[in-house]
């Protein structure tokens, strides 16, 4: 059976036993935001249709700047509890109906397309679906003085986790129905749906989709992440633009006023140009031209920022992270010096990474050659990507 599958991405929690500045869901493992890299899958897989996230209100500006670059569905605001914070992610989807929902907890940073896949297809095949683990330790209940008294049977036991899978009108009914009568302290959505009399399926889960919940877990995150990121790749990107009349430059994804302007088929940003054929090159997936085409004029005047998202986004759909971003360009005028922070943010942002892992650098052609005839202007990168090793 195949339908129409939607997507509810939590992230509306504080996070405060994990510690930390801000919320748990913007704290970066591998220079990732956790909310990017949770979204992420879910935008890049071929199933998945609308994606809604459902946020804290006071966390607007910190999610546009994780997840800069990103088609996902304007946020929702969350509620006081996981619950109410679901159902309105559930409320938001009303107009477009879906006949599947999955929805997934945004602390759960690490799953895999295949494990949406298999949310997708057990979702349709049972109507109710949570993806689990086998418990692997000898598990004992105990009473008040924390005296053992019962050992369970392990193999009927399992660690639930999400994205879990919902016939849409079944889960916003039972959401419906659970609010209306004051309960808001199910422990997953799974659990609301028994409640509401439905019968829930599992299907396997993955042991690398653990939930980040103490500043323990961010550690050994981390530590994994880079540990099997093992295949250090380093790609190169060159671009070359001619002036012509205009009264700005676009350096960066950033605005640059200027006596001339750019040829070019899209908005000309020489420096991002640059930065995409050197992230494309490192995963060995062709340049820029191969992907968005001179040719096609749906890209004319097109901001250069969405192919450079476009290129970063290749990098995590392959479980990678980009290390370090750096552009030097080439030109007599306009002087870069005056934006280069601003410039690093913009790619920063764009990347979904650490500004301190972007350098922009500048500089002249001393008087020599076209771009010191200051008829053009060039860019050079370099991009370093981390992706798994793969044995080959």
């Amino acid at each position: 059976m195949t339908g129409r599958v939607a997507a509810v991405v939590v992230a509306a929690g504080r996070g405060e036993r994990a510690g930390g500045e801000v919320p748990k869901q913007y704290r970066a493992i591998g220079g990732v935001p956790v909310v990017r890299r949770a979204l992420a899958p879910f935008l890049m897989h071929p199933e998945i249709g609308p994606v809604v996230p459902v946020i804290h209100p006071n966390d607007e500006k910190s999610f546009r700047a994780a997840t800069a670059g990103l088609d996902t569905l304007p946020p929702v605001a969350g509620g006081a509890s996981r619950q109410a914070s679901v159902r309105a992610g559930l409320e938001a989807l009303r107009k477009a109906a879906p006949d599947l929902v999955l929805i997934h907890d945004a602390a759960r940073p690490f799953l895999s397309g295949a494990l949406i896949g298999r949310a997708v297809a057990a979702g349709f095949e049972h109507g109710a679906a949570v993806p689990a683990i086998p418990v692997a330790d000898t598990v004992k209940k105990i009473d008040e003085q924390a005296t053992v008294v019962e050992t369970l049977d392990r193999s009927r036991l399992r660690l639930v986790q999400t994205p879990q899978a919902f016939a849409f009108g079944m889960i916003v009914e039972a959401h419906r129905r659970a609010a209306a009568a004051g309960l808001e302290d199910f422990s997953d959505d799974a659990a609301l749906a028994e409640w509401a009399g439905h019968r829930v399926s599992v299907f396997p889960g993955e042991a690398a989709n653990v939930k980040l919940t103490t500043n323990d877990d961010f550690a050994r995150a981390e530590a994994l992440q880079l540990s099997a990121l093992a295949d250090v790749r380093i790609g190169n990107g060159f671009d070359v633009h001619a002036f012509a009349e205009g009264d700005h430059v676009m350096l960066g994804g950033v605005r640059i006023p200027h006596s001339r302007g750019v040829v070019g088929h899209s908005d000309a940003d020489v420096a991002l140009h640059a930065l995409v054929d050197a992230v494309l090159g490192a995963l060995a997936e062709g340049d820029i031209g191969t992907h968005f085409p001179p040719t096609d004029p749906q890209w004319r005047g097109a901001a250069s920022e969405r192919f450079l998202a476009f290129a970063c986004e290749r990098v995590r759909a392959r479980a990678g992270m980009i290390a370090h971003l750096d552009v030097t360009i080439v030109c007599e005028a306009p002087r870069v010096g005056p934006h280069r922070d601003a410039m690093r943010a913009r790619i920063a942002a764009i990347a979904g990474i650490a500004a301190d892992r972007v350098a922009v650098k500048a500089t002249t052609s001393e008087g020599l050659g076209f771009t010191g005839r200051r008829e053009g202007i060039v860019a050079m990168a370099t991009a370093t990507v981390r992706l798994p090793w793969s044995g080959s």
